[in-house]
């Protein structure tokens, strides 16, 4: 065997397709292009509508800086809710997420003062209001921080 005689195995290897080398080729004429025109001549750039002003130009450029990657969003739980639970409870997250009260907790749990507060209750939560920690504590409870 020489190296002269080495060949491609069989379907390994497709002869190039030689296009605008006459209508017996089957690819003469318009070379696969279509019809006549810009496209068909040379290279048009994408995003070029004609001369119209292109979409990426009519569009309004966006601007400012958003830092909401990083925000923390909290469970908000209002004092109205607690007053369901009896006096002496200990209220934590996972407690109110049992009763239904949150879904979940995305970056903790914070307690607002909305409402009123009689019974006194042992808040365990990652946030409180100054107002919702003072009604709290005229209630007679106790808060603690997660």
């Amino acid at each position: 065997m020489k190296l002269a005689d080495l060949k491609p195995v069989a379907g390994q290897s497709k002869t190039r397709k030689r296009i605008g080398r006459g209508i017996g080729t089957g690819q003469g004429k318009t070379a696969g292009k279509g019809a006549k025109g810009q496209k068909a001549r040379n290279h048009v750039r994408v995003g070029f509508e004609g001369g119209q002003t292109p979409l990426h130009r009519r569009l309004p450029h966006a601007r400012g800086f958003n830092n909401d990657r990083f925000k923390k969003y909290f469970a908000l739980v209002n004092l109205e809710t607690l007053e369901q639970f009896d006096a002496g409870t200990v209220v934590d997250p996972d407690m109110l997420i049992e009763f239904g009260i949150i879904k979940k907790l995305e970056s903790g749990l914070k307690v607002l003062a909305e409402g009123e507060l009689t019974k006194n209750l042992t808040v365990k939560a990652h946030k409180f209001s100054k107002a919702a920690e003072e009604k709290i504590k005229a209630a007679g409870g106790s808060t603690e921080l997660l």
